[in-house]
């Protein structure tokens, strides 16, 4: 390329230079001839130096496919021993089953038994006691092996230890949570694994603070340390769920809160009760004193008195026994009319209330799935809490509701029948009057036929 060049130089510097000198043009041929020679020896140099790195290159392969073969060989030597050791392992893992027979299974047991064993300590009132055996416990759940004999025997340990101490009553100082929110020291009775016993009563634990605190409410016949203290030997109530049951307690709400919870509806319910059981009460009282004056009066037919429904018949009767049988008749049907509307008196308020409560239970209960579905328009139903309070009024008028109708509706029926029976003696006495009448009459009807038959003859 330099060689081209400098001739193109010398081409256009001798057309441009037409009239230079000889001396000039000489000159410039020896300068390209030198140029020439310049080239020459480094692209001789260039082709040594490529022959000298092709050698290098040619030998580094040769190095490279001698080591390639190495590799080959050694990588071909290693597959077949891994062969061997696969076949070899298939048969230690076949040796192995048949040596250790049920043993695998027992393994998957013990761990598990470790993992309850563990958790239990964590969820009882025994887990600072259990923490010494934290350690042992992990080896067992984490090894992958079958578990030593000092192992079983460390995991045999832990379950005896809680059996043991879980049969225990044991005094205990706790930290505990006042109701302002301090804490101190307070002495306590742990009763096995199931309750602490403070002089509040039972308090419940915190296993993840490790503190305790008081109950929202507590049975009425709950124990204290002071009560437990005087007599030992006497019977606790105790929940076996650890504290569970007695959390669920403070949740049930009292008579009163269902009432309150049943809203106006539930109020108007128990009136309507309450003023029934009143009508009630108030008619049987003088159901019964009716009858028994009735009674009285039948013994003493001949003295009857205006104090006793039967007495007034009588009254009636001795006052119209003049009359036609068919008049007086009338007269004590009328009179047997009166007096059954005043043993009535009440009973189709009785009868009114037993219909009526239902009627507004079931009021009630579309009252209250009325406002559950106000409440799950405004904030969906993912959370039941939301729904409960208008669930709950639907639920608590329809079971008022059912409870005040039935016993309206028995003291109806009771009262419906007794005041029947005396409706049937005023009758049964008002159709042997009207007979004895009938009778008389009849009697005297033939006296006189038969004094006009002997005066004829």
């Amino acid at each position: 390329m330099k060689l081209l060049s400098l001739i193109i130089t010398s081409i256009s510097l001798a057309i441009v230079s037409v009239g230079a000198s000889a001396d000039d043009l000489a000159t410039l041929d020896n300068k390209a001839k030198a140029e020439q020679q310049t080239e020459n020896a480094h692209n001789q140099q260039r082709v040594a130096l490529s022959a000298q790195q092709r050698a290098a290159l040619q030998a580094k392969r040769d190095q490279l496919a001698k080591q390639l073969a190495q590799i080959e060989k050694e990588n071909a030597q290693l597959s077949d021993t891994f062969s061997a050791n696969e076949e070899i392992l298939a048969e230690k893992e076949k040796e192995l089953q048949l040596a250790t027979g049920s043993l695998g299974e027992l393994f998957g047991v013990v761990r598990q038994a470790a993992k309850d064993v563990q958790l239990s300590y964590e969820t009882s009132l025994l887990g600072e006691q259990g923490k010494t055996f934290n350690a042992t416990l992990d080896k067992v759940i984490s090894t992958d092996t079958l578990p030593s004999l000092k192992l079983l025997n460390g995991l045999w340990q832990a379950m005896q230890y809680k059996v043991t101490t879980g049969s225990e009553v044991a005094p205990v100082s706790l930290p505990f949570v006042q109701g302002d929110g301090k804490t101190q020291q307070v002495n306590a009775l742990r009763i096995g694994d199931m309750a602490l016993l403070t002089e509040q009563g039972y308090v419940k634990w915190d296993f993840a603070r490790q503190q305790a605190s008081n109950y929202l409410a507590l049975p009425s016949d709950a124990p204290t340390l002071a009560s437990f203290k005087q007599d030992a030997n006497q019977a606790i109530l105790i929940d076996p769920t650890r504290g569970v049951m007695l959390e669920q307690y403070a949740h049930q709400p009292t008579l009163m809160q269902r009432i309150d919870q049943a809203g106006v509806v539930g109020k108007i319910i128990i009136a309507i009760l309450v003023i029934g059981l009143i009508i009630a009460l108030v008619r049987g009282v003088r159901l019964i004193m009716t009858q028994q004056q009735i009674s009285k009066q039948l013994k003493q037919p001949e003295n009857p008195t205006d104090d006793n429904p039967l007495g007034r018949i009588l009254n009636v009767y001795n006052k119209e026994k003049k009359q036609s049988v068919e008049s007086l008749e009338l007269r004590l049907l009328e009179s047997i009319l009166d007096e059954q509307q005043g043993l009535e008196r009440g009973l189709s308020m009785l009868k009114l209330f037993a219909a009526l409560a239902p009627m507004l239970g079931l009021l009630g209960t579309v009252t209250g799935m009325i406002e559950t579905f106000q409440v799950i328009t405004q904030f969906g139903n993912g959370d039941p809490k939301v729904m409960a309070g208008g669930i709950s009024m639907a639920l608590i008028t329809t079971v008022l509701g059912l409870v005040a109708a039935m016993p309206l509706l028995l003291a109806h029926n009771i009262l419906s029948n007794r005041a029947e029976v005396i409706r049937n003696t005023l009758e049964k006495q008002g159709v042997s009057l009207v007979a004895r009448r009938a009778e008389i009459e009849s009697d005297k009807a033939n006296l006189s036929a038969t004094n006009f038959a002997g005066a004829n003859a």
